[in-house]
């Protein structure tokens, strides 16, 4: 066993691709900070420092860097630098700044601004918003980047299986090992900072990040733990948030175990949904009813769990390279026929279709080269975040609610605990309270279908948790709505960001 069990931590969507560069960086004039009297000196010189902008990717996008302190307890110590990439709007005047955060943990925001900038909201955004990308502490070029393993151990960790059986003594001993050596790595290979990359010290670097922009309010749109990020900022700094959407929101009250049942349960009702839609289809490798359909899956799995498959590429498909290639499709509807495509080979003993949408998911190459620090970076600060009991009597007891929460993949998410077990540093102080009073309101994007941020989450973020928030719910399957294909959505977001409109009731696109 491996950190392919921990598959279901990283979070929605494919990773971006590496930062690409040009011949020659040449300096471009970017804002200037916004002074704000009411920081204090020992703060002033991140809050007020000057980014040296260049051109960079070929496009519009010019890119920085900034400095923040490694641990916020003690501004006068050592610093980190964060990456970061800018935008301008396409309008000569635009409304200011907007910053982003594509989810996660892990994924580059300057990757997405520099390569898929068109991708990001609408036309209408990109018209009226500077578009602004950073990667967090750990993430991508930012300090201090996390790297663990070399390629040949990360699919080792990722894809490989010892043989042994699921949650044997054996099995939980084998996993503990590979932990501890997975974790010694990020220790040894990340140098210092690493025990500081928690969303809260995030969400701090965030508000030095407005200023720099010259904005007085945050103006920040977040998909998935994007959303996360985006309350945690407007519980440190409620007076100071602009236009917030938070898009597949996560339940920041919730604990880390309830979140691993409600991510399941998610994906169990996607497996179910897909399922419901393939039915209907001459070409698909199920026949009958939902439930003989999850059946043959359940029995699919427990055959690869036994005996890996063989790929085209001469890899073996493993049961946790299975599970990933699984879960990546139930993302989007859109992947729905490549998972058909993938089950059909798969009932017929190849798991090349697969291990390829493992590999993307993995955000590895067809060279076994890995092309950014995602899933290391997603271990490290969802550990710095948060840690679920990992005793035998709690594991226990949360293995059986995994199980009740799918009975086809909750045999897979047991023992989960285990991957955080032995991280060595504390974990993060969360905010005191997360209902943000004194906010401006908030708008809080769900989807009923969302797989990895269940829709449940976003009505207790509205409605409970924020105390100045508006619900906007999106009808229909994949994980986040806004910049898609829904006009009710694009148009409710971009009325919000653009004009200022804040729903008085849900749309219910």
């Amino acid at each position: 066993m491996n950190l392919g069990r921990f598959a279901k931590t990283i979070a929605a969507g494919l990773a971006a691709l590496l930062v690409s560069g040009c011949a020659l960086a040449l300096p471009v004039e970017g804002p200037k900070p916004v002074i704000d009297t009411s920081i204090s000196s020992e703060l002033k010189p991140f809050y007020e420092q000057r980014i040296t902008w260049l051109t960079c990717g070929g496009g519009k996008a010019v890119c920085g860097e900034f400095k923040v302190p490694m641990d916020w307890s003690k501004p006068d110590g050592e610093t980190l630098k964060l990456s970061i990439a800018y935008r301008p709007a396409d309008n000569a005047k635009p409304l200011g700044s907007l910053i982003f955060n594509p989810g996660g943990p892990g994924s580059s925001a300057t990757s997405w601004l520099l390569d898929s900038a068109e991708q990001i909201g609408t036309s209408e955004l990109r018209k009226n918003y500077n578009l602004v990308g950073f990667d967090p502490r750990g993430v991508g070029k930012s300090e201090p980047s996390v790297k663990c393993l070399d390629s040949k151990g990360t699919d080792e960790l990722l894809y490989g299986d010892t043989g042994l059986e699921l949650g044997s003594n054996a099995d939980l001993a084998e996993t503990r090992r590979s932990m501890k050596a997975f974790i010694d790595a990020c220790v040894a290979n990340s140098g210092p900072g690493l025990g500081f990359i928690d969303t809260v010290s995030t969400a701090k670097d965030l508000d030095v990040l407005r200023a720099l922009m010259g904005d007085s309010k945050l103006n920040y749109l977040g998909f998935s733990y994007g959303t996360y990020m985006g309350a945690t900022y407007a519980a440190l700094f409620a007076d100071r948030v602009g236009r917030m959407v938070l898009d597949g929101a996560i339940d920041p009250t919730i604990s880390d175990e309830q979140q691993s049942v409600y991510q399941l349960a998610g994906f169990d009702q996607a497996l179910r949904n897909y399922l419901a839609d393939c039915l209907g289809s001459a070409d698909c490798p199920f026949s009958g009813t939902v439930e003989k359909a999850l059946a043959k899956i359940k029995s699919l799995l427990f055959t690869i769990e036994k005996k890996p498959l063989p790929t085209s590429d001469g890899r073996e498909l493993t049961i946790w390279a299975a599970i990933t290639g699984l879960i990546m499709p139930l993302y989007s509807q859109s992947y729905w026929p490549a998972l058909s495509q993938g089950f059909a080979e798969a009932i017929d003993g190849d798991g090349s279709t697969l291990i390829q949408l493992a590999d993307a998911y993995n955000d590895r190459d067809e060279k076994g080269a890995y092309l950014s620090n995602l899933m290391e970076a997603n271990f490290a600060i969802n550990c710095a975040d948060s840690r679920a009991p990992s005793d035998q009597k709690s594991m226990l007891e949360q293995n059986a609610k995994m199980l009740k929460a799918s009975p086809t993949l909750g045999r897979y998410w047991a023992w989960g605990a285990l991957g955080c077990e032995q991280w060595p540093y504390p974990v993060s102080e969360k905010p005191k309270t997360w209902s943000a009073i004194g906010a401006n309101p908030i708008l809080v994007v769900g989807t009923t279908g969302d797989p990895a941020t269940p829709y449940s989450q976003a009505v207790s973020l509205a409605n409970k948790v924020l105390a100045n928030a508006k619900l906007l719910t999106f009808n229909g399957e994949g994980h986040t709505a806004y910049g898609q294909e829904n006009r009710c959505v694009n148009e409710t977001v971009d009325d919000y960001f653009i004009r200022n409109v804040v729903p008085t009731e849900d749309p219910n696109c």
